[in-house]
């Protein structure tokens, strides 16, 4: 590892228009808060910085969608996250907010510098207008389907589904999601990034690690998914990129012309890292510019591969322009997290929320960032199901670290009254252990240093396995009798890996360390004094030990299983809204079917002859597949009735019978379950 003087963490800046699920915590910040800690624990100069995102236009949606501001939106979920990540053990050097006024005052700041030195394309475009609302239509508040993949629910500015880049323009069937309505184009200025201009050495520095001429970090080192998502944008050609909305909530352009427009979020939120670091070095005593300007700093920046084209082409090209500030020296973004084996969706509720984990499994907090490093999606989506987290606590965290822990201190105490016996002569078996001891903490090292933060986990596990181990192959419990010397080495050894337990595992499991260090009576140790045998010596006394992981039973897990919204069938997205107006424009009556036949050279489709009450006219309706001619005379039906006509096979259809589908693609009438005559309203 390349060792600077000081390091600048970043996590994600989580949204504050919902609450924390484990996918976030996955991907993101229990990844970041390990490294972090590592570093802190090996004496390093770092500033661990995140804070709530708190503008942009879903934030307004959400306001719209609960009647309230969006003020109340932000301050009701910076405190929610807030709390979570708190609890969780998250250790934020500072957790700002992108609503202070210290933000605001630089990322205005940013913007002039910019403006003023004329690195900004400002333009006149044709862009979407709610006439119904009066406004401009940010890239949220439109949707439609998606031009690459056929996604119904696509939004503005990306597809979901597929992850594609967008423009609101590519969208087919664009819809706005203020009236419902088909939005019409209208001239707006604004200001943009003329990213296309950066492009060449944009593409010199991901490729080759050269910027300026000369060589840095080579980014190439980085992971795969973020190489490949850098070279397909670079590859498609960069293109200018709007950096304001026409919107009233966010930081206020601030230059002339900037009237009812705000920052695009995504200039204003990578700058919430550099105000959050401002705010820290205020409160601490320190000089910002020594984390943002000095080229003996490393930038990391932690996120989720959705954001990883925000921070290693827009947000570096920005950094350039501002002049003196460093580049991302590494972007370890993860894959995205799944539940049940499923993707995680919060419109469903198919998601495990922070908070609610923290209220359901309190005091085990440890457990579900194991967990969750386990099967980080470092390289591939990965799946979390509630019986793995229930076998990994049981089996692992309870059978292995745990047992050995508890062993250990509870013979310390039966046999010496909790007091380190003396250690004697080590036999073979003594040294091998020691020796795989001391290499231990050094293979996690380099895996954090890697951003392999799974198999650096998984080592720190090894010390408590090989502790395990060296337990049930010694029998100390029968030596006792025949060998109290040697029962004393033993101890002393399983001691000594206790205590290096304590150490390795504080940046995974700071809870667990922290009851550790309290168990053996020991100040916290630094990383440096991971791997020695002598952290304790004889005569020192250590207190009463507790039970470090409690087994988690069946009946929890169905409890957990039980409280998320599994969907159970294969239906669509419910689409996009639309208002009273547009449906009472359909005339939906009740009808009768008279006669049927099926048309000629149509497996699917039959003749209905249907009377409505108001006349008699033909539909052409493709169910012959689920009814057979002589089953739906009489068939009392829902017909829509002001359908245009259209022909079908020849045949001039005058409606549309109305079928309800289940998730295997059975149809069904939709009948009254009274008697109702033909021409009866549907409403």
């Amino acid at each position: 590892m390349n060792q600077p003087k000081r390091y600048t963490i970043t996590a994600a800046l989580p949204y504050a228009n919902g609450p924390l699920h484990l996918g976030h915590l996955a991907g993101v910040y229990v990844p970041a808060d390990i490294y972090n800690r590592y570093l802190k624990s090996n004496l390093k100069d770092a500033v661990f910085v995140c804070g709530s995102d708190e503008h942009g236009a879903a934030i307004t949606i959400r306001a719209k969608k609960d009647g309230t501001t969006p003020q109340a939106i932000v301050d009701q979920y910076n405190e929610l996250i807030g709390s979570t990540f708190e609890r969780l053990g998250i250790k934020f050097d500072i957790y700002h907010r992108t609503s202070s006024e210290l933000h605001k005052e630089t990322a205005s700041g940013y913007f002039k510098q910019l403006e003023e030195e004329g690195k900004f394309l400002k333009k006149t475009t044709e862009q979407y207008f709610d006439a119904e609302f009066n406004q401009f239509l940010a890239d949220r508040y439109i949707t439609g389907t998606c031009p690459n993949c056929k996604n119904e629910g696509a939004y503005g500015d990306q597809c979901e589904k597929c992850g594609s880049d967008l423009s609101p323009t590519d969208l087919i069937n664009p819809k706005s999601t203020l009236s419902g309505k088909t939005p019409i184009l209208k001239e707006t200025s604004h200001w943009y990034l003329p990213m296309d201009q950066h492009e060449e050495w944009v593409k010199e520095w991901i490729e080759k690690g050269v910027l300026d001429g000369k060589q840095h970090h080579y980014p190439k080192e980085w992971r795969n998914q973020v190489i490949g998502q850098c070279l397909s944008w670079i590859e498609s050609g960069l293109k200018p990129r709007a950096m304001t909305r026409d919107l009233d909530w966010g930081v206020p352009v601030p230059v002339e012309g900037g009237e009812g427009k705000v920052l695009y979020v995504w200039f204003d939120a990578p700058i919430g890292y550099i105000s959050a670091t401002k705010q820290w070095a205020l409160d601490n005593g320190k000089n910002w510019e020594d984390y943002w300007k000095s080229e003996d700093t490393h930038l990391i920046h932690f996120l989720a591969k959705d954001n990883i084209v925000f921070h290693t082409i827009i947000f570096p090209i920005m950094l350039k322009l501002f002049g003196d500030h460093v580049l991302p020296y590494n972007v370890p973004a993860n894959e995205f997290l799944n539940l049940e084996g499923q993707k995680l969706s919060t419109s469903r509720n198919w998601a495990v929320w922070g908070h609610e984990y923290l209220m359901d499994f309190p005091g085990q907090e440890d457990v579900l960032r194991y967990v969750l490093c386990s099967i980080a999606p470092e390289s591939k989506d990965s799946d979390f199901s509630w019986k793995d987290f229930q076998t990994r606590n049981n089996s692992e965290l309870a059978d292995i670290f745990g047992n050995f822990v508890n062993r250990t201190l509870v013979l310390t105490h039966k046999y010496y009254q909790g007091e380190i016996p003396e250690v004697g002569e080590y036999t073979q078996f003594d040294r091998e252990v020691i020796s795989e001891l001391t290499e231990i903490p050094t293979r996690i090292a380099k895996a954090i240093e890697a951003f392999k933060f799974r198999e650096a986990q998984s080592e720190a596990m090894n010390l408590a396995r090989l502790g395990n181990k060296y337990l049930a192959d010694t029998e100390p419990w029968k030596l006792i009798k025949t060998d109290p010397d040697r029962v004393k080495t033993i101890i002393n050894i399983s001691l000594q890996i206790t205590a290096n337990l304590a150490i390795v595992f504080e940046p995974f499991l700071p809870f667990t360390s922290e009851k550790l260090f309290r168990f053996l009576g020991l100040d916290r140790v630094k990383w440096s004094n991971a791997g020695k045998i002598d952290l304790m010596h004889s005569g020192h006394v250590i207190n009463q030990p507790e039970i470090l992981f409690s087994k988690i039973e069946d009946a929890k897990i169905e409890e957990q299983l039980g409280k998320l919204h599994q969907p159970t069938n294969n239906f669509p997205p419910m689409k996009d809204e639309v208002t009273f107006d547009d449906f009472v424009k359909m005339d939906i009556r009740v009808g009768e079917i008279k006669s049927a036949e099926k048309v000629e050279k149509a497996d699917k489709l039959l003749k209905l002859t249907v009377d409505t009450g108001l006349d008699v006219r033909t539909v052409v309706s493709g169910i012959a597949e689920h009814y057979s001619p002589e089953e739906v005379i009489g068939q009392k039906v829902s017909i829509l009735m002001n359908l245009a006509p259209r022909k079908i096979r020849g045949v001039e259809s005058q409606g549309m019978i109305l079928m309800a589908e289940d998730g295997e693609g059975n149809l069904s009438f939709v009948s009254p379950t009274k008697s109702m005559e033909a021409g009866g309203e549907i409403r």
